[in-house]
């Protein structure tokens, strides 16, 4: 898959397309021009020759990089993070503190994700590089970052998606990286004309009232932009938080009925897939869509997640 070139989204933000599961516009990583160069998001180590083609063309060499930083852990967030780190020599991991073990030893992260992906594992998201414990810096909710004399980033707890979950607030432009907690933007369908944002709901730490929580603490704060994980920055913030508050209680309400009715995690995908396709339906989106390759992709793991939560909470 041959690299894009960066987007800039203001005259200090770059995003640089991942490819994650050689999929356009699926994941990305931002690249914040200030004194200390940083990179927030690095998606899976397939994607990481894609941030180095990126960092190059924006005349940045890998030795520049000072913070690497992931709101959380989950591959395709933070699977490259060691092995891009390899390549940065003067870069140190920032990431919560739920998730600085998995990054020294990345395991039982490794099995989690091969037991959903199975043969496409490798594929998707070798190779998975530990992480020296000196060179992570773990932050939590409340605590800052100075990479700029006039650019400190603050860091906010936001589970729902995962526990091991922050969220980045950037003053400068008044923006927010949301990384999974607040869902998922397609792109695909912004160029048409029509805003899509769904929660991500996937195993084993989703928590729908976790979610709507955070989802308001973003509310509350006003924000001027906000930078998804999945994929790029929306100004219409309002809408955006809204629209995947919404929908969480969409695929909740979907969950509750599957598990009345006895019926499993197929079903629960296939109806969560259909909703979705007849909101689209009818603002004249059709049915064979490029949108759905990842749609679909996304209702199977929601499904799983909410599957997942049900089942804890019944125990």
């Amino acid at each position: 898959m041959q690299s894009k070139e960066p987007i800039p989204l203001n005259d200090r933000i770059h995003l640089i397309d991942g490819f994650d599961m050689g999929v356009p516009e699926r994941t990305g990583s931002y690249v914040i021009n200030e004194e200390e160069l940083t990179i927030i998001e690095t998606g899976p180590s397939p994607s990481v020759k894609h941030i180095k083609k990126g960092l190059s063309s924006l005349g940045y060499s890998l030795d520049q990089v000072k913070y690497i930083i992931v709101t959380h852990i989950h591959l395709d967030h933070a699977g490259g993070a060691g092995y891009l780190l390899q390549q940065c020599p003067n870069a140190s991991v920032v990431v919560h503190p739920k998730g600085e073990r998995h990054l020294i030893n990345p395991r039982k992260l490794a099995a989690g994700a091969r037991a959903i992906y199975g043969d496409s594992f490798s594929e998707f998201f070798d190779p998975i590089i530990p992480i020296p414990e000196d060179r992570i810096i773990v932050k939590g909710e409340g605590d800052t970052l100075e990479i700029g004399s006039d650019c400190t980033l603050s860091f906010l707890d936001t589970p729902g998606h995962a526990k091991h979950h922050f969220s980045i607030y950037e003053p400068k432009s008044n923006g927010m990286f949301t990384g999974d907690t607040v869902g998922v933007k397609y792109e695909q369908l912004v160029r048409e004309g029509i805003d899509l944002f769904l929660p991500s709901t996937s195993p084993n730490h989703f928590d729908p009232e976790a979610m709507h929580a955070s989802i308001k603490r973003m509310l509350d704060r006003n924000l001027d932009c906000i930078y998804f994980g999945h994929y790029g920055m929306t100004e219409k913030t309002t809408k955006a938080l809204i629209q995947v508050s919404e929908w969480l209680d969409i695929f909740v309400e979907e969950g509750e009925q599957i598990i009345a009715e006895g019926k499993g995690y197929n079903e629960l995908s296939a109806r969560l897939l259909q909703r979705v396709k007849d909101y689209l339906s009818d603002l004249g989106v059709a049915s064979d869509h490029e949108v759905y390759i990842l749609i679909n992709l996304d209702m199977q793991v929601s499904a799983l997640g909410i599957m997942d939560y049900f089942q804890k909470i019944k125990q």
